[in-house]
């Protein structure tokens, strides 16, 4: 695999992939930036989760699901001394569809963090945490977080079936 950075000014840059696709950088105003394009690290965080929301949405068509949407909100803290590194990657995905499994549901995200998403297991070490939410499972939608280190508070499920288009209020235990 191969990219291409150019410097167009200030701190703004052009990102070229081996596939031709473009994407334009820029850094904050404090540092000389426009706003004209993401941040690097936005990007980061944006290609791992096209990348685990690919592997996911994948594995379930493979597995016969219907598949609705698929969204990966995904938020991240950076260490305050330079390097800003990440040091806690959180990704919540809503998963939508006709009759899901929950266990197939949760098995396309456990592989794609554990076997597939190259990007998040490159990341992994900065703490990701998996949360779900499955809207239209056999048992009813449910949240996880596939963290080992994260504590008993996030792992959290919803047991209680609700319709497609109500809020998800979770039930937690320890």
């Amino acid at each position: 695999m191969k990219t291409k950075v150019k410097w167009i000014s200030a701190v703004n840059f052009v990102a070229e992939s081996e596939t031709g696709h473009t994407v334009l950088m820029d850094g904050p105003e404090s540092a000389g930036g426009k706003n004209l394009g993401v941040r690097p690290m936005e990007l980061i965080l944006m290609g791992v989760g096209g990348c685990t929301s690919f592997d996911v949405v994948t594995i379930l068509q493979k597995s016969r699901q219907t598949v609705s949407d698929c969204v990966a909100h995904i938020d991240a803290d950076r260490a305050d001394d330079v390097p800003s590194v990440f040091t806690k990657i959180h990704f919540h995905f809503v998963v939508t569809g006709k009759s899901l499994k929950e266990s197939l549901v949760k098995r396309a995200i456990e592989l794609s963090a554990e076997k597939y998403c190259s990007g998040s297991i490159m990341l992994g070490k900065a703490g990701v945490e998996d949360v779900v939410r499955c809207r239209g499972c056999d048992r009813g939608p449910f949240l996880k977080s596939s963290n080992p280190r994260a504590p008993s508070r996030y792992r959290c499920w919803v047991t209680a079936p609700i319709a497609l288009s109500r809020q998800i209020v979770p039930s937690c235990v320890p």
